[in-house]
């Protein structure tokens, strides 16, 4: 008899437990009069960024005085920041235009994948420039024999293809959890923190797992490019020119203003505790870094680069003949 009551009160327990099979991004529905405004700004935002991370990486490809290593790595970030913000701003676009944010779990799982394989890479690849930097204003002489073709394809290589197992597994574990309960998302994209939230049971492992990913794919590689840095400023100080100074600080200059903006955004979303993520606060440095960051970096290195400034004005001349 008991036997019976308990099998009946498993299955009123399993009846009561909604599966949920897909989530509602809310994205920017708590503001519903600035609905096309948003549209309009981000489809003009996104467009920017293609059009002006494009044109970099036609510069670098065509243009004599770009066939470098560090050009070379330019190219491979402008083609990077144009993959991250395909991810997540055409989804945002079409959730403001539809006025629905509905997203199945497996668009959720690939959506945050991505987010984070390319998230990842970014970390890397300006390790790598950091590294192209140290090279060029520390060991000048033997720069061509140590940043050969070779290498700079490994680097390039190994930036896209070294976290992708560690991403895999990290958003599987994630989407094996059992989510009930709410399903909606208060946020743009499918990012860790908020669907964290939608988990039922301990989510103790998971969060762990999330702070040593963190720290690998973002804390080591910030490291490498402060040692780097440190050496680069040292060397430079020791330069009797000024204006060789002034030359070597404004090559490394527009490259650390992009690392100083992703790896604060990157990091203050990824290793804050969970009880102190506001999730308004949440969505807006999510912007910050996903958005408005991918739109800064061609304006930050064209304004701050007399080299893409000079093929940029070779290039209109071209298309104005």
């Amino acid at each position: 008899m008991q036997i019976h009551k308990d099998g009946d009160q498993l299955k009123t327990e399993k009846s009561n437990t909604t599966v949920i099979m897909e989530f509602v991004l809310l994205g920017f529905s708590d503001m519903p009069k600035l609905q096309w405004i948003l549209f309009v700004m981000f489809l003009l935002i996104y467009l920017t960024i293609l059009m002006c991370n494009s044109i970099i990486i036609l510069i670098t490809r065509i243009d004599p005085a770009l066939q470098n290593p560090m050009y070379f790595f330019l190219g491979n970030f402008s083609f990077l920041e144009i993959c991250y913000v395909t991810v997540t701003i055409p989804r945002m676009l079409m959730d403001l235009w539809t006025r629905k944010g509905n997203i199945s779990l497996l668009a959720c799982a690939t959506q945050m994948c991505f987010v984070l394989m390319l998230g990842g890479t970014e970390c890397l690849l300006l390790a790598a420039m950091a590294y192209d930097r140290y090279v060029a204003i520390c060991n000048p002489l033997h720069y061509s024999l140590v940043m050969n073709n070779k290498v700079c394809i490994q680097l390039v290589a190994a930036s896209w293809t070294s976290g992708i197992p560690a991403v895999i597994g990290q958003t599987c574990q994630i989407f094996f959890l059992p989510f009930c309960g709410s399903n909606t998302i208060n946020h743009f994209f499918c990012d860790i923190p908020p669907v964290l939230k939608l988990a039922c049971g301990d989510t103790f492992v998971n969060e762990i797992t999330v702070y040593v990913v963190t720290v690998v794919f973002i804390m080591v590689p910030f490291l490498l490019i402060v040692v780097s840095y440190s050496k680069i400023v040292s060397n430079i100080l020791k330069l009797s020119s000024a204006k060789g100074r002034a030359k070597a600080f404004s090559t490394c200059s527009s490259h650390l203003i992009v690392v100083v903006l992703f790896y604060g955004t990157a990091t203050i979303t990824y290793l804050q505790p969970k009880p102190n993520q506001f999730e308004r606060m949440g969505k807006l440095i999510s912007l910050f870094y996903t958005i408005l960051i991918p739109m800064l970096n061609p304006i930050i290195y064209t304004l701050r680069n007399k080299d893409i400034m000079v093929a940029l004005r070779k290039l209109l001349g071209k298309l104005l003949t």
